[in-house]
């Protein structure tokens, strides 16, 4: 970390004359006293010692658990020591959204490399370079469909954050976002086709859903193409190491959040969502896409192919005003996925899928009960006969941070590959303390 050493009192001195005043307030005279700035009520200033002593302090105050069996969207994952020590290098950490594009060769080369790996990940050919994070993605995703067609399909078991912002992005623009009943946990096929009007531009749904069950996506996909409107998945990349891809689906746009793939829980960011589409869709995409050439001479360089953004093209053509490309979180993603290789993330994936199921059972021997009887990944729901709360009490008084408590009788739970058994054991010998 460097020192910040503030102007001195004779370098003011010379701008000022420079400028030709003499004094600070001078050069502001022309700004209505009523709106001036009042003189801040700040504490007196503190040495670095006591600064670091301080905010130490501060950092002590936070609950770190132990056991994290908790995701709703935020996901406790292992992080290879590798990825940390590379992307926190100063050419990496300093580097910036490549507005001159072309003579910033590494930022464009490491946003193709991330671009090639979420291709990889979700079978689609197109890939932009990223968004603030899976929720905004889910609503730039809808709103490339908007238009003619001004209606927009999700339902209920989408992750509550994900469908609050859908609503402000799809709404603030006069459109309409309707949110359909799911039926037992599950996407409602009925429904859908009821509402599947002629105003439909998109269907979103998530997968696997916000109560951790794995949606039968092959059937959404192939009903909205039979309609002529386009499906949107949300997807958890971590599951993707076991399910089918979205191309191999049908599926039309892949969005999702790519915080599991290397980023900390950390207060909710910064965070990276994605967007993954085919080549048909391409010029809907918002963001940017890089893509790889060769120069006169022969040299593999790397060029920015599609700006979609106000900055680039005309206002009333851009597609998206997003300012930046979480570059340093979609390096992240890339440097992680990398790290583990094909193998590595499968095998994440397989021990999130265990883990997961065996606390599901063991909850149920001790009287939790799963509320859906659906295929899961990593999350499950449980009924917690009234006692929600007090089971996340006891177990955060055991250093344990306990499912999300949906209502004082549900709870959703997630197992990843950092909770081991003897953790899963320990969980749920307290919460079997607690239905006694």
């Amino acid at each position: 970390m460097s020192n910040y050493i503030s102007l001195s009192e004779k370098d003011k001195k010379e701008m000022l004359e420079t400028i030709g005043v003499k004094s600070a307030d001078e050069l502001f005279k022309d700004i209505p006293g009523k709106i001036k700035a009042k003189p801040l009520n700040l504490p007196d200033g503190m040495s670095q010692q006591e600064v670091f002593d301080f905010m130490e302090s501060v950092a002590n105050e936070n609950k770190v658990f132990d056991t994290v069996l908790r995701g709703a969207g935020a996901y406790s994952h292992y992080i290879p020591s590798p990825v940390k020590a590379l992307v926190s290098r100063s050419e990496f950490v300093t580097a910036y959204t490549p507005y001159q594009a072309e003579i910033s060769q590494g930022i464009l080369r490491s946003i193709f490399e991330y671009q090639t790996f979420m291709c990889r990940l979700t079978g689609m050919e197109v890939s932009n370079a990223s968004h603030y994070s899976g929720a905004t993605a889910a609503a730039e995703a809808a709103l490339m469909f908007l238009g003619r067609k001004t209606k927009v399909l999700t339902f209920d078991n989408v992750n509550p954050d994900t469908l609050a912002v859908m609503k402000t992005y799809i709404e603030a623009r006069g459109f309409t976002l309707e949110v359909l009943s799911s039926k037992d946990g599950l996407v409602d096929t009925d429904a859908l086709e009821k509402a599947a009007d002629d105003t439909v531009a998109c269907v979103y749904f998530a997968q696997p859903n916000y109560f951790g069950l794995i949606e039968d996506a092959d059937s959404v996909a192939a009903f909205c193409k039979s309609k002529g409107i386009k499906s949107i998945g949300g997807y958890n990349p971590t599951a993707l190491s076991l399910l089918k891809t979205p191309a191999e689906s049908g599926v039309d746009v892949a969005t999702g959040e790519a915080q599991p793939l290397g980023m900390s829980l950390s207060f909710g960011g910064p965070y990276l969502g994605f967007i993954t589409c085919m080549r048909s869709d391409m010029r809907k995409l918002t963001g940017r896409i890089v893509g790889e050439t060769v120069d006169r001479d022969g040299n593999v360089c790397y060029v920015l192919t599609l700006q979609a953004r106000e900055q680039h093209i005309r206002r009333e053509r851009a597609s998206s005003n997003i300012c930046s490309n979480q570059a340093h979180c979609a390096l992240t993603a890339a440097v992680y996925l990398a790290t583990l290789g094909k193998k590595g993330f499968t095998e994440v994936g397989e021990a999130c899928l265990s883990n997961a199921h065996y606390l599901a059972e063991q909850l149920g021997n001790v009287g939790l009960k799963r509320k859906y009887k659906g295929e899961f990944f990593h999350e499950f729901v449980t009924e917690c006969r009234g006692k929600a709360k007090d089971i996340e009490k006891k177990l955060a008084e055991n250093g344990i941070l306990s499912g999300l408590c949906l209502s004082d009788d549900e709870m959703l739970w997630c197992a990843t590959e950092t909770a081991d058994v003897k953790a899963l054991d320990r969980a749920v010998k307290l919460v079997g303390e607690v239905l006694k």
